[in-house]
C-alpha cells in the first residue's frame, strides 16, 4: 500500500523554517515517520518494539502499528489496548505516542490510521464520516484480539480528541472492550453541527444545505470538495480565537507535521457528521470509564458534558489535568506524564483477570 503524497500546501508550511528551525520531533528522521519525543528508532531485544502491519477492514487495506512490551514473548499472554487517533491526526503521532507508552507498561498496543486517511485505503480521500471512524475502531479490535501473545478477554480502549468521541461510540456497543479512557475529548458531530463552542448555531441550516449539494456533486461524478484545508500564516495562527485551533496548527503543520496527516475532510462527510453526536446512547457505556481533559482547555465543554451523561456505568471518573491545554495533553512532557500517571493505574484495575471475573 502506498503513504498518500506530501501535500503541497503542509510542504509550503515546513518550508518556511530556515534552517536553524527543525522542526522538534521531525519525522523524516525516525525510520518508521514518528514524529513524537521519545520514539522507537530500532527494534531492539528486550526493549518496545513497533511492528508496522497491514489488514483488510471491509476490502480497505488499513496501516497500523502494533507495539510490543520489552521482552515480548508471544507464548505468554498479555492485556491490550486499541488507541484512536485524533481528527486530522495519524498514528505517527500523538496516538504513537501513548501507544508507545502504553506498551512500556506491558500492553501490547495498537493505532491505525483511519480508513480514507492517512497511509490506509479508500477513496476519496479525507472521508471522515463517523460510521467509518467507529468501524475502524472495530477493526483494530479485530485485529489485535488475534495478535500472538494478546489475551482478548483484556482489552482496553483510549480516544484521542475525535478519536475519543468515535471510542465513545464504539464502547456502546462492542463489548470487547473491558474500559474505556479518553483524553481531550473532541464530539466531532457537536463541533461540525453548532460550530466550536457551540458559536455557528445560526448556521446550522445553511452549512448542512452546502453539504448536501457537495454529495450531490460527488454523486453526479463531480469534483470532490473539501472542507477545513488551510494554509496559514503564523499572523493568521495566531489571530484564530481558540487555543485548540492556534495549538492544533502548531502541532500539525510545525513541530509534529507529519505528510500523511491534514485538516481537511470531504465536504459530503458533513451529511453524516452533523447528524452525529459522541453522546447519542452513551448511557449504554456499561464499563469502567477514565475521561481526561485538560483544565484549561477551550474543549474541556465536551467531556464535562459526556461525562455528566454517561449514566450506565458505576465505575467511571474525570480527572482534569491542572494547567494543560487541549493540544499540550498530547506532547508537553509533564502534561503527558500526568495522563499516564491516571492511566496506568486505571488500565491496571480494570484489566486484571481479578477484576474481570467480579
Amino acid at each position: 500500500m502506498k503513504n498518500t503524497p506530501i501535500k503541497a500546501s503542509l510542504v509550503a508550511a515546513m518550508m518556511t523554517f530556515s534552517a536553524g528551525e527543525a522542526m522538534s520531533d521531525d519525522y523524516r528522521k525516525n525510520p518508521f515517520t514518528l514524529a513524537y519525543a521519545g520514539a522507537i528508532t530500532a527494534n531492539e531485544p528486550g526493549k518496545v518494539n513497533i511492528h508496522p502491519v497491514q489488514y483488510k477492514l471491509n476490502d480497505l487495506d488499513i496501516a497500523a502499528n502494533v507495539y510490543t512490551p520489552a521482552d515480548y514473548d508471544p507464548a505468554r499472554t498479555y492485556p491490550a489496548i486499541v488507541v484512536a487517533h485524533p481528527n486530522g491526526g495519524v498514528k505517527e503521532q500523538v496516538a504513537g505516542l501513548y501507544a508507545q507508552r502504553l506498551a512500556e507498561q506491558g500492553y501490547i498496543t495498537i493505532t491505525a490510521d483511519a480508513a480514507y486517511q492517512g497511509a490506509s485505503g479508500g477513496q476519496p480521500r479525507s472521508v471522515d464520516e463517523p460510521a467509518n471512524r467507529i468501524e475502524d475502531i472495530h477493526g483494530m479490535a479485530d485485529f489485535i484480539t488475534r495478535y500472538a501473545g494478546v489475551d482478548a478477554e483484556r482489552l482496553g480502549l483510549l480516544g484521542i480528541c475525535g478519536g475519543g468521541g468515535y471510542s465513545l461510540a464504539a464502547a456502546e456497543t462492542d463489548k470487547r472492550f473491558k474500559s474505556i479512557a479518553t483524553l481531550s475529548m473532541f464530539n466531532s458531530g457537536r463541533v461540525r453541527r453548532n460550530g466550536y463552542n457551540d458559536t455557528q448555531l445560526d448556521t446550522v441550516q445553511a452549512r448542512m444545505k452546502q453539504a448536501s449539494l457537495a454529495r450531490a456533486q460527488e454523486a453526479a461524478g463531480g469534483e470532490v470538495l473539501y472542507s477545513g484545508d488551510a494554509n496559514l500564516t503564523d499572523e493568521q495562527i495566531a489571530a484564530l480565537p481558540f487555543d485548540l485551533y492556534r495549538q492544533g496548527y502548531e502541532y500539525y503543520w510545525k513541530t509534529h507535521a507529519h505528510p500523511n496527516s491534514t485538516f481537511k475532510y470531504t465536504t459530503s462527510s458533513l451529511v453524516d457528521l452533523m447528524r452525529f453526536d459522541a453522546t447519542d446512547q452513551i448511557e449504554l457505556i456499561e464499563q469502567p470509564l477514565l475521561m481526561i481533559a485538560g483544565s484549561k482547555a477551550d474543549s474541556l465543554y465536551m467531556t464535562e458534558d459526556a461525562f455528566a451523561m454517561a449514566t450506565g456505568t458505576r465505575n467511571k471518573e474525570m480527572f482534569k489535568i491542572e494547567g494543560a491545554t487541549h493540544i499540550e495533553t498530547y506532547w508537553v512532557p509533564e502534561y503527558v506524564d500526568a495522563a499516564m500517571n491516571k492511566l496506568t493505574p486505571f488500565y491496571s484495575a480494570t484489566l486484571t483477570r481479578e477484576a474481570l471475573a467480579q
